[in-house]
């Protein structure tokens, strides 16, 4: 059974993952009104990826006899004027997922709970590799996004990005 602050701590940030989710069809949206389908296609991705890591969170409690509750997905607050700044947004939006992610692994580290700690080791790698990815998106912009040839060709490299649902996912 797990610790209720642990499970708690879990269930708190399967909420955010679907939030993380909502935020990125938001951006989607925006890239979308834009006529950047590339880009609107690489939220919708990243998206369905978010939704993943919720889902994962969501059967680690349910496995270990914790029943979900969900909250009300707050709408996403943010209007964009230029084409940067949903890309700025994401980043620092990773930066405070990572955050949550190592807050909820350094309470299973006070109390010795070594199974939800391995668990837990798949999202921060994942993490790790949404970091860069995010921060990548924006180094590219900063190079190709203000020449129309540079953002035609980031746009059709981000239309490219095949979802592909992970297969190897946490240890449970």
């Amino acid at each position: 059974m797990l610790n209720e602050k642990i499970a708690k701590l879990i269930n708190e940030q399967v909420n955010k993952e679907l939030y993380s989710g909502y935020l990125y069809l938001d951006f989607a949206n925006y890239y979308a009104d834009e006529g950047l389908d590339g880009f609107a296609h690489w939220y919708e991705v990243q998206a369905q990826e978010e939704r993943d890591h919720a889902m994962m969170m969501r059967r680690y409690l349910l496995d270990n006899g914790y029943r979900v509750t969900f909250d009300a997905i707050a709408k996403p607050d943010k209007t964009f004027s230029k084409h940067s700044e949903p890309l700025d947004a994401g980043f620092e939006h990773e930066k405070y997922v990572t955050s949550l992610i190592n807050e909820i692994y350094s309470q299973a580290f006070v109390i010795k709970d070594f199974k939800t700690m391995q668990f837990l080791d798949w999202f921060i790698k994942e993490q790790g590799e949404e970091e860069k990815n995010a921060d990548d998106m924006v180094k590219k912009y900063k190079m190709f996004g203000h020449d129309a040839k540079g953002l035609y060709a980031l746009n059709q490299e981000l239309a490219a990005r095949v979802y592909t649902p992970s297969a190897t996912g946490p240890a449970m």
